[in-house]
Parts: structure tokens; sequence; C-alpha cells
């Protein structure tokens, strides 16, 4: 009973490692690799398979229902499922989540035997490949996965050569190292105890070199930029009787004083769905007042828009991102066309489209918005100034190797992006971990790509981050507002922008087969 307790008490505490609040910001790797190792010794000592995969299970479901417990609040607070129905839910996708860990812990008892040495190279291994399947299998909800706690820690200067996952697996190989020492102490072998301290340290002196490598070198010249925090709660933004009112307060938030009358904004970005039902329902005249405020501000607006468009493919709907300033026309706005306009690709199953089967589960939680049509692949960046922005809505973030297109010259020659930016609106979660939890997602991607990344959202974190995933600057969340940056626009290539997650899926893949070679020895 009391290994169970200490696992799920590892779990949660595990889970708290992904978001600068509650802990504070230079604890959080330390407490996910120390957590792990919790896990990793008892996966290590685990007597069989099935041992092993219950070890995982106590850990991970405390995990994962801590981690993502704010689920709860977007179906419950805002979707008015009961709120038996919507614990049950965060409970039963925890547990699915939980499946990948106790896959991971089951195939490293499985492939090691009794090897401390195989243990190690399979255990890293097995946790990343996990990480890398939880990405897309079922659409895919990588959130939280490991290497997101290492955006301040050494560890992350493996982002830009094998992306989340490839920290994640050394993560990993730390945690299995600790363990690995406190077995070989246990069994009184200081020789090998000394060997994985090491080993770790070996590690530590590869990642300070890689940290010494830059990735990218500036783009044309600093743009400013105006981020948008409208804070609006989910009752007023959706309710016929306040949303025009919502829209408005964001609008006026635009219009404030630079916060350097040098260098006023050029451009102004704001939330996910700032218009929050379709283009074509709002007036002529009120499209016009936003073009005059554009001309007004001599700036270009990135507005979260749903789209309702009729072209040959059809009458489509989406999520999307529209460009528009002074210049742009009324009838381009009312039919969406014509727009440099960016549609959502990785769209959120039950809260913008309806997997097969379950459109009575959204029908009961009463989520507006839900069913949307794919944006197509290879869209066209959006271009200011000598400036080329990469969107991205919501979630879209948590999929780093999908952004990775972006970055490159299209086959009709227009360039690939200098600045990445997402827009978001996370009201749906109160003022919660996924606040945090995405601010640290957001900083990842940063690093895997050399990007700087800005973000407007509705509730936070709205922030700017540099091409070396460093926070630039950032509002409190919860509080209207808004963020005026200037940015530094970047090219050049990762090594991970280039070939994805290939290399951490073909590194795990050898670890596995080396340390199946080590198991046969003694």
């Amino acid at each position: 009973m009391m290994h169970r307790l200490l696992l799920l008490a590892a779990g949660a505490l595990h889970a708290l490692s992904f978001s600068v609040s509650p802990l504070p910001a230079w604890s959080l790797p330390l407490t996910q690799i120390l957590t792990l190792a919790i896990l990793a010794w008892y996966v290590l000592r685990a007597g069989n398979v099935r041992q092993a995969a219950w070890h995982a299970a106590w850990f991970s479901i405390s995990n994962f229902c801590t981690g993502i417990y704010w689920l709860f609040i977007s179906m419950n607070t805002y979707g008015a499922l009961a709120a038996p129905l919507a614990a049950a839910a965060v409970f039963l996708l925890s547990a699915y989540l939980s499946l990948y860990p106790i896959l991971a812990a089951s195939v490293t008892r499985y492939l090691s035997r009794s090897s401390i040495a195989s243990f190690v190279l399979v255990w890293a291994s097995s946790m990343a490949l996990s990480e890398w399947l939880r990405s897309f299998i079922f659409t895919g909800f990588p959130w939280n996965s490991t290497g997101y706690a290492h955006t301040g820690s050494i560890l992350s200067a493996w982002a830009p050569v094998l992306g989340v996952y490839g920290v994640g697996f050394m993560a990993a190989l730390v945690s299995a190292l600790l363990a690995a020492y406190f077995a070989f102490l246990q069994k009184q072998q200081r020789k090998a105890a000394t060997l994985c301290l090491a080993s770790m340290a070996g590690l530590l002196v590869i990642s300070f070199g890689l940290k010494q490598i830059t990735w990218h070198q500036p783009h044309g010249n600093p743009i400013s930029i105006r981020l948008i925090q409208g804070n609006i709660s989910q009752d007023r933004k959706f309710h016929p009787d306040t949303m025009l009112e919502s829209i408005h307060e964001n609008l006026d938030l635009a219009l404030l004083a630079p916060a350097n009358p040098d260098a006023p904004a050029k451009v102004i970005i704001f939330p996910e769905t700032i218009i929050p039902g379709f283009q074509d329902r709002m007036s002529p005249q009120f499209w016009q007042s936003v073009t005059q405020l554009a001309e007004n501000t001599q700036s270009v607006f990135f507005m979260g828009v749903p789209l309702r468009t009729l072209d040959h493919r059809g009458q489509r709907y989406t999520n999307s991102v529209i460009a528009l300033d002074g210049k742009t026309s009324v009838e381009a706005l009312m039919s969406g066309l014509g727009l440099p306009v960016y549609d959502k690709q990785h769209l959120v199953p039950f809260g913008e489209f309806i997997p097969y089967g379950f459109r009575w589960f959204v029908h009961a939680i009463g989520i507006p918005l839900g069913d949307f049509d794919r944006g197509t692949a290879l869209q066209q960046n959006f271009v200011v100034q000598d400036q080329v922005f990469a969107p991205n809505i919501c979630y879209e973030d948590v999929f780093g190797e999908e952004l990775l297109p972006a970055l490159f010259t299209r086959p009709d020659g227009s360039p690939g992006a200098s600045i990445m930016f997402n827009v978001s609106n996370l009201a749906w979660f109160g003022d919660t971990f996924a606040l945090g939890q995405h601010l640290q997602i957001a900083r990842m991607r940063s690093m895997e790509t050399a990007r700087p990344m800005v973000r407007a959202t509705n509730t936070g974190t709205t922030a700017a981050i540099d091409a070396n995933g460093n926070l630039i600057a950032a509002l409190p969340t919860t509080i209207p507002g808004v963020l005026d940056v200037q940015v530094q626009g970047t090219q050049g290539h990762t090594l991970y922008a280039r070939t994805g997650n290939s290399l951490i899926i073909i590194l795990s893949l050898l670890c596995i087969g080396l340390g199946m070679f080590f198991r046969k020895k003694p």
C-alpha cells in the first residue's frame, strides 16, 4: 500500500512540473526528474511485467488527473455537463493517456529483464517513443510531454536537435541513471554506481556544448507588435446580448497609447475568436469601423474569426485568423474570400470537430462552434514589412512537427516564417495550470525552430518569446491589457526543423536494440 501512495504522490507532483505556478521556475526540471526517477526505481525493481505496468498505472493516472484537471471546468462550468459526468470524462481521458507510460514501463521490464544497463537505455527510449505515439494516435494529445518541464534547464539544448521528445528522452535517461545509481549502491557495486554519476555528468557536459550553438541569424529590422488580452468571460463572449460589447472591449485596447511613442505597433494581434460568431453575421458597418480603426492606428490587424465561406470547395466553416488593414474591402471581410487567411488545421476533438459516434456527447456539453472544416496544408504566411508571420491557433502549437513547414520557402517562392504567433482562448479552463502549461509549450516551439513566438490570448498567458525560448515579456493572467514588444525576426534552420521527429525515433530504436544486447551480458 505504501508504494502505491508514494507513486500517486510522485505522479501528482510530476504534473506540477509543467507550469511555473504553483512551483517556482527553477524547481521544475528537478521536480520532473526526481519524481520520474521514483517511477523508474519501481519499474527497475518490479518482479515481472505486470507489476511494472501497475507501478506505471498508479503514477500516470495521478499525473494526468492532476495535470489536466482543468478540463473539468470547460465541461462543467461552461459546457453545462453534470459534475459527475465531467469528472468521469477527465478520469477516463487520464486513464487513456496513462496507457502510454504503462506501455513504456511494460516494454522496459520485458526487454531489459534483470540487466540494469539494458534498463537505462530501454527506459529512456520507451518513454520517448510512448510520448511520440501519444502525439498522433486518435489525432493526438501530447499535452505535458516530459520535455516541457525543461524549458529552463540545460537539457533544453537538445530541443533544436531532437525536439521535445528528444528532451524527454534525455530527462528519462537521467531519471533511469538515478534509479540505477541507487540500485548499484544497494548491491554494493560502487564502481557501477560511480559510472552512473559519470554518465550523468557527461550528458550535462554535452548539453552545455550544444547550448553554445547559435541556430539562427537576424532577419530584417525588429518590428513593433501589440498583443491584446481582453479577458472576456465565456458567458459574456458567446451571449448574444453582450457579444458586441466584448468585441469592442478588445478593439478599445488597440487604441491605447503605445508604450514607446517612437515605435507604435505595426501589427496588432487579437486573441482566438475575438469575433465569436461567423464573420458574415456581422454588419458591413461593423467591418467598416474595424478597417477604419486599422487605418487610424496605421497597423495590420491579425484577428481570430470563425469564417463561413463559399468557394469551389463548397460551403466551409473554419476557425481562422485573418489579416486586415485600412485598405481591406468590406466585401472581402463579409465573404471571407480574397483575404490573407489561415485556417486551423489541427482541430480539437469535441470542441472543433465531432469524432464519429460522439455527436450525442457534444450536444450534452453544449459547447458552441463544434464542427469545423480543417485547413489545408502549406497555407500562406502573413507578410508585414520585411517580417513573415506564421500563425497557429490554440493548441496547434502542441504539435511541433506540424509547425515546421511554415519555416521553409513555399513551392510558389513565398518566404518561410521569421516570426511565429499563436492566438488562443483559454478562458474555457479558468485561471488554472493550463495557462502556464501552454506558455511552456510555446517556449519549447521557439527552441525547436529558432523562431520568436508571440501569443495573444483572451485570459493568458499573453507573452513574447525570443528565438532561444527566453521569455521577453508577459502580461499577468486574467486581467485585460496590452503588451507592446519589439520582436526581432530570425532565419536559419535547426536540425530539428529539417528532420522533425525522425532522429529521436531512430535514436530510440537504436538504443532499444543496444539495450537488448546488454541484456545478454553479465
